[in-house]
């Protein structure tokens, strides 16, 4: 998705060379619709530059600041000079997350809608979270929750949670829940105990996940887990708090899972 308008002086801007003149240097900004920039030959490096193409060629992807904007003329100064390795590397990553974030809104939104429907999505997520990425990512890490305060539909904000928790790598994502376990039996205590040592694995939990179980107030306990991706997380959740209700009916006590947590009035 690129933007209609234009940039501000001071951004960073991604853009393809096209042609390279004795003066300077003519790029396509890759971010912007039918924008197009120009690096005076004073920009493109520090010091004196006897060859443009010593320093740039045709088709190179480059990170340039912008100098100035004036749209009346509909030109565009850069700076390649300007903008140091952080800066180039940073930006060329918020980039290639953009285009995968463009990938992910094509598999969310894209069936049975027009163009306009479907910047009006994309809009909403960059207008929740700065970025169409960050829309995503929050997405995959919160769930609906992320985008509860856009104008979503509830069917397009599970698609693109669905899309989100199928698609986004997060370093590690963290799940909770809760089960209500009650015990009248004889065992009482014991079989409480002997359902949260079930809840928690015995043991038996993948290195790669954490999970603690704690108690909230009876007969309440939180099952909390953290895990690389959703996917896991989820169902070491379902599983921890499906071991503490079997183990829990083996006293012929009872157990319930919930996601969340009850209120005193409940």
């Amino acid at each position: 998705m690129k933007f209609t308008g234009w940039p501000d002086p001071g951004d960073l801007v991604v853009g393809k060379i096209d042609e390279i003149e004795d003066f300077g240097v003519f790029v396509d900004l890759e971010e912007y619709e039918d924008k197009r920039g120009l690096i005076h030959i004073s920009e493109v490096a520090s010091g004196w530059i006897k060859n443009v193409r010593d320093h740039v060629r045709e088709g190179q992807i480059v990170v340039c600041k912008v100098l100035d904007v004036d749209e009346g003329h509909e030109q565009i100064d850069l700076s390649l000079k300007d903008v140091n390795d952080h800066q180039r590397s940073e930006k060329i990553q918020q980039w290639k997350n953009e285009q995968k974030a463009d990938n992910w809104m094509d598999l969310a939104v894209t069936e049975g809608i027009d163009d306009e429907a479907y910047t009006a999505i994309a809009n909403e997520l960059i207008g929740a979270h700065g970025s169409l990425y960050d829309g995503f990512k929050q997405a995959a890490i919160h769930g609906e929750e992320a985008l509860s305060s856009t104008d979503l539909t509830d069917e397009e904000i599970e698609s693109i949670v669905e899309t989100a928790r199928e698609n986004v790598s997060v370093p590690y994502v963290n799940v909770t829940g809760y089960v209500d376990l009650e015990n009248p039996s004889p065992t009482g205590v014991d079989g409480i105990r002997d359902a949260l040592e079930a809840a928690e694995g015995n043991g038996g939990i993948p290195d790669e996940v954490d999970l603690e179980v704690n108690y909230v107030g009876a007969p309440e306990y939180r099952i909390k887990v953290k895990a690389p991706n959703y996917k896991t997380a989820e169902a070491q959740l379902e599983e921890s708090a499906q071991r503490a209700v079997t183990a829990i009916e083996g006293h012929d006590g009872d157990g319930e899972f919930h996601r969340e947590r009850r209120t005193d009035d409940e």
